[in-house]
């Protein structure tokens, strides 16, 4: 039994027109993905609106909700919103084509559509690089800033690349 089938909006028997799905995204739906996540906690909505064509279907999926991060310069927890809307076209082929970017290509006789790694992926990529907590003070990042390594301004040149300089400034 397929572990994502909780996801699947089956478009067989609907009729061509717009249907709305509502899926509760929470800690059991980035378990069965079996890879470590960088935030805890979810509490996500996804909305769905199918637009059902008699060739095609479009997806519009709302995301929003937050994520609980570790403040990178406090360690400690904070909220951070997640939101993001996908819009997929989904259209009918001989095998499954996901090569496009808003286009997928599924078997014609499927019967419905997973939409848990668009789901699983809008929200990975909508985590920061950098976690810093709203709580942090503009005091404690000039403190930070103060005491952070700073890059050389002037880049000593070394002689032995000299030569290959002036060979790529002929060019």
């Amino acid at each position: 039994m397929d572990k994502l089938r909780n996801y699947d909006i089956s478009f067989s028997g609907l009729k061509t027109g717009k249907h709305e799905f509502r899926l509760e995204i929470d800690k059991g739906f980035f378990q069965l993905f079996d890879t470590e996540q960088e935030f805890t906690n979810p509490r996500i909505t996804a909305d769905v609106l199918l637009d059902k064509h008699s060739t095609f279907l479009e997806f519009d999926i709302k995301i929003k909700g937050t994520v609980e991060l570790v403040c990178d310069i406090t360690t400690e927890n904070f909220d951070h919103p997640v939101e993001n809307d996908i819009r997929v076209l989904v259209k009918f082929g001989e095998e499954y084509d996901d090569s496009e970017e808003d286009v997928i290509t599924i078997p014609a006789n499927d019967h419905a559509f997973n939409i848990s790694q668009l789901i699983y992926e809008s929200v990975v990529l909508s985590i920061p690089m950098k976690k810093v907590s709203p709580e942090v003070s503009d005091e404690d990042l000039a403190i930070l800033d103060k005491f952070s390594p700073k890059e050389e301004e002037e880049h000593k040149s070394d002689p032995r690349w000299d030569a290959l300089k002036n060979l790529k400034n002929k060019n």
